[in-house]
């Protein structure tokens, strides 16, 4: 029954309990992939779209900063951490998308990637907010977990 960490040997939901795990350095990296109309591309000059709120790109990175030091508080089971460093990243590639990199760490008991998911993806969400003027046509395609180091597993998307 207890496949899932948030269940007890009962299946009922509790927090996961740290307590006896060691410190390590723990990094996490997360991707948004964001599609943009024409009617917003229309408007990416200088390597980001400028809007009556101001720079959308910088905006994002802010927001995504942010929100993935409010993880603990945003998602019921995490546990709060004082992240150590957070850094946003938006590019564009070769198919009218912002890619959308959220890097965290911290040297703690548990890991980071809800923090980098949720970086992203609130840095995904603040394109939306502020470019859907321009259009509704924009898609947040899809959020996922590049990499993960530190604690018992490391993870690399291949």
């Amino acid at each position: 029954m207890n496949d899932f960490t948030h269940l007890d040997d009962k299946g009922k939901i509790n927090m996961v309990d740290v307590g006896a795990k060691t410190v390590s350095h723990r990094t996490a990296t997360a991707r948004c992939i964001v599609h943009l109309p024409a009617e917003v591309l229309s408007k990416l000059s200088g390597g980001d779209i400028q809007t009556k709120k101001g720079s959308v790109f910088q905006t994002a990175i802010i927001a995504g900063i942010m929100a993935a030091k409010k993880t603990g508080d945003l998602i019921p089971l995490c546990h709060p951490l004082g992240l150590e460093h957070c850094n946003v990243h938006i590019s564009m590639n070769g198919q009218n998308e912002l890619v959308i990199d959220c890097t965290a760490s911290i040297t703690a008991k548990t890991g980071i990637e809800m923090e980098a998911l949720v970086g992203a993806s609130i840095a995904a969400l603040t394109v939306y907010d502020m470019c859907k003027a321009l259009s509704h046509d924009i898609v947040i395609k899809e959020t996922k977990l590049i990499e993960k180091t530190g604690g018992k597993h490391d993870f690399k998307r291949a």
